[in-house]
């Protein structure tokens, strides 16, 4: 074993051969994977080994894509072939409308990236899967690339290619400790002897959380228990010539597919339990759990009732292992929070069909900073400090449990729930509040005009649209108040502190005290890591000069190490979070001011006061600071109060209001809102895959001011031209939304894909923000938008549709 190297990746599941693999891909030779056991001792080993093109996000969807084209190129290799069944086709079972308009919008995503999937009828399923019954049965979705591929082969074939690259594998050495050392680097302590490292990469599978301690660090993975059977032979599989394709049934939570002449059935129960809470043995490698078919009696009936071939048939082997789950189900996929020099490839759920692209999507990372996609969805830092392995376990029950059920829009399952709240969580519900979460904070997302009023969930205008349309009224012809929960807030301090945001930006950044400004960062690519709201703040009594630094309420993690890894040695800044320790009050409506006039002392006047400036004050008792900005497109204030103080401040403003008609809105208005202004929102039309100048954010970029970062990748794309452009649609529809993922279509050739979409209830309009080409980006282009298996027409129109020249929030 060498005793150094540039990346050392511990695992040696597909996790960690997957990253080895593509970091060779990405010309690093000087990587080694060190595995305690043998390669794919852990889940690897005993997995299912499913491999579909199915996600809900175009990232999944092409990583996906990855990992079927290099399975088909290594099932081809002809000096070590893998076996790999591809194109056995796989089927997703609806019983409901409202998962087939699911199924629709989902093929619609796929699209976008060069992928067929196919919405078909329940005889439709019938036909092409000849062991099922129609009974309660809609239709499904139809993924001609479906199959599965042999675990151990594929990470051998692996392994073995990345030797070949240069790359180095140590088995049976198991990792005792790591340090970490003042430049960053590593020593990775085995019981073989000390590997010196650039970079440490955690891929250890279920053991994940045993190599985060010897970090000091705990990730939110936790394992759960998965059982599923091989079959006996099964004659009506024989008589159907074609392999039977696989199927996942969310009507009763199970899943098969064809092994040999019988079939594998993995089962979903609903008295499902997690594994390994209190310590993993040892000595538990190429291991199983006791099997337990008890636990699976319900869905087995369901099973049954789908395929009644089943119950004629016997039982050939059954095996129950863990497999690991996050938070949201989706796996952690980049650089650990906190660290440097450190990644982790882990809670890969369903790791052997997409642990192909997870390894690529990483491997670039770490060689070039960024991946081609932008990689939010499976980044380990969109989980913050309140991502506890017991919270996980609860939310990877509630997963497990709806495996193949996907989210809704604006669903919001309550495992784990409330998490975080603020002094206000129980007042804003006792006035009828329905909370969502962020960041897994309870926010406001509407009042609900009755205790018992409900939702119904689903891609289409639904209950909640005529409660927007109220609260959004209010507030564009009064007063409305929501509380913002879970904002992103830092306090700059320093003396370098405007010449290091200077760096960081693109744009030219607020230094008179009292004034407010808006700002990007962007990456080493020129594309947008994040948006800022920058608040000079004069020394006072609650502190010296400073800067505030807000962003969106997800990014606490994502621009905390943005930040303090760019802060260079002789630099004088400090960097202080604010985020648990405040909360924002959001005031906006004609009538904001009158309200804020009656709630705090001192001059709130236009003259005195003006669009984008900040100042201290009391609201009532409760001390406060208040930014003059607003991302309704109204007259609007944000109040930012320190938690202690919350109640009294919301006391002080619902009094000061009476007189002037003020109620409470919630996150739905506000979206509705920023839609019709043009705002955006970060992560759903803010991503690294895109510039400023393709995102439309022109204005905010300074190209005649010093450097920056991404300033000369800029210059770069002025000489190649812009990829994409993000442009608003005007959709003629009144059913439904359009979706983010949704393909944009200039005649038959798909041309874009929506980021947001909403109804704007000022103007009327159903809107949309797409990236398309652009050619077709000019105002007046007339598209087509792919609505839940519809072409509806569109055209381009010019951004922010109300209120263009902002006269109402400077008023």
């Amino acid at each position: 074993m060498r005793d150094q190297a540039r990346v050392v990746i511990i695992g040696g599941g597909i996790a960690g051969c997957s990253a080895l693999y593509h970091l060779t891909q990405e010309g690093w030779a000087d990587v080694m994977l060190i595995e305690r056991d043998e390669l794919t001792s852990g889940t690897t080993w005993h997995s299912a080994a499913q491999v579909t093109n199915f996600g809900m996000t175009q990232t999944m969807i092409g990583l996906k894509s990855h990992s079927i084209k290099l399975y088909k190129e290594l099932r081809d290799d002809p000096d070590y072939p893998v076996g790999y069944n591809h194109g056995d086709g796989g089927i997703r079972l609806a019983n409901t409308p409202e998962q087939m308009d699911g199924y629709r919008h989902f093929a619609s995503v796929a699209a976008g990236m060069g992928v067929d999937f196919e919405v078909i009828d329940a005889e439709e399923c019938a036909r092409r899967h000849p062991l099922i019954s129609t009974d309660n049965l809609l239709g499904g979705l139809w993924d001609p690339s479906d199959g599965h591929i042999d675990p151990a082969q594929l990470c051998q074939a692996l392994a073995r290619r990345a030797r070949l690259a240069g790359a180095e594998v140590n088995r049976h050495t198991p990792v005792t400790g790591l340090t970490q050392h003042a430049d960053h680097t590593w020593t990775v302590h085995t019981e073989k002897g000390d590997v010196k490292a650039e970079i440490v990469v955690n891929a250890g599978g279920y053991r994940c959380n045993e190599i985060g301690a010897m970090m000091g660090v705990q990730h939110p993975v936790a394992s759960m228990e998965h059982q599923y059977f091989l079959t006996e032979d099964i004659p009506a599989i024989a008589e159907a010539g074609h392999r039977i394709p696989l199927l996942r049934c969310p009507i009763s939570d199970y899943y098969s597919r064809q092994e040999k002449g019988g079939l594998l059935l993995g089962f979903y129960e609903q008295d499902c339990r997690t594994w390994g809470m209190d310590g993993i043995d040892p000595k538990f490698t190429n291991d199983l759990c006791p099997d337990d078919l008890d636990r699976v009696t319900d869905v087995l009936e369901g099973a049954f009732a789908r395929m009644p071939v089943l119950m004629e048939t016997g039982i050939r082997s059954i095996v129950n292992g863990p497999i690991t789950y996050t938070i949201d189900g989706a796996p952690l996929v980049g650089p650990i929070p906190g660290k440097r020099n450190a990644f982790c490839i882990i809670g890969l759920r369903a790791g052997l069909g997409e642990g192909g692209g997870h390894g690529w999507l990483l491997a670039q990372q770490i060689v070039h900073g960024e991946a081609e996609y932008d990689t939010w969805v499976i980044d380990p830092r969109r989980f913050t400090g309140h991502a506890s392995v017991e919270l996980t376990a609860l939310k990877a029950i509630e997963d497990y449990q709806n495996e193949f059920r996907f989210h809704f829009p604006h669903e919001h399952r309550p495992a784990g729930r409330p998490m975080k709240t603020t002094p206000l969580t129980p007042v804003l519900a006792a006035e009828g509040a329905h909370f969502g979460t962020v960041n897994g904070w309870e926010r406001l997302d509407y009042i609900a005009p009755t205790p018992d009023f409900t939702e119904t969930l689903g891609f289409r205008f639904n209950e909640v649209h005529a409660l927007t349309a109220a609260e959004v009224a209010h507030v564009s012809t009064g007063v409305g108040m929501t509380e913002v929960s879970g904002f992103n807030r830092f306090e700059l301090t320093g003396r370098d502190v405007h010449s290091f945001l200077d760096r960081m930006t693109c744009g030219r950044i607020p230094t008179k005290e009292g004034r407010v400004g808006l700002a990007y960062l962007l990456n080493h690519h020129g594309g947008l890591k994040g948006e800022a709201t920058l608040a000079n703040l004069p020394a006072s009594d609650r502190g010296p000069a400073r800067v505030w630094y807000g962003s969106a309420a997800a990014s606490e993690y994502h621009d905390m190490d943005w930040l303090t890894q760019h802060v260079l040695p002789d630099e004088d800044v400090q960097i202080r979070s604010l985020t648990n320790t405040h909360t924002i009050l959001v005031l906006a409506g004609p009538k904001s001011r009158d309200v804020l006039q009656a709630a705090a002392r001192g001059d709130w006047s236009r003259a005195a006061f003006p669009w984008l400036s900040v100042r201290e004050c009391h609201i009532g008792i409760a001390p406060a600071t208040v930014l003059g900005v607003s991302f309704s497109g109204e007259l609007a204030y944000e109040i930012h109060v320190p938690n202690q103080s919350l109640y009294a401040a919301y006391l002080a403003m619902r009094k000061a209001g009476e007189a002037h008609g003020l109620t409470l809105f919630g996150a739905r208005a506000v979206d509705s809102m920023r839609m019709e202004k043009g705002f955006l929102h970060w992560k759903a039309d803010i991503l690294t895959e895109f510039t400023p100048f393709e995102t439309g954010l022109d204005r905010f970029v300074k190209m005649d001011k010093g450097d920056f970062i991404g300033k000369a990748a800029l210059q770069a794309q002025h000489a190649t031209g812009l990829r994409r452009k993000l442009v608003c649609l005007r959709i003629d529809t009144t059913d439904a939304p359009a979706q983010g993922g949704a393909s944009v279509r200039n005649r038959d050739a798909i041309v874009g894909t929506v980021t947001s979409g909403d109804w704007g209830h000022r103007t009327g309009l159903n809107l949309a923000y797409a990236f398309v080409t652009p050619e077709i980006a000019e105002t007046g282009s007339r598209l087509t938008v792919d609505i839940l298996g519809q072409q509806i027409a569109a055209q381009v129109i010019d951004p922010s549709p109300f209120d263009p020249d902002h006269s109402r929030m400077r008023s």
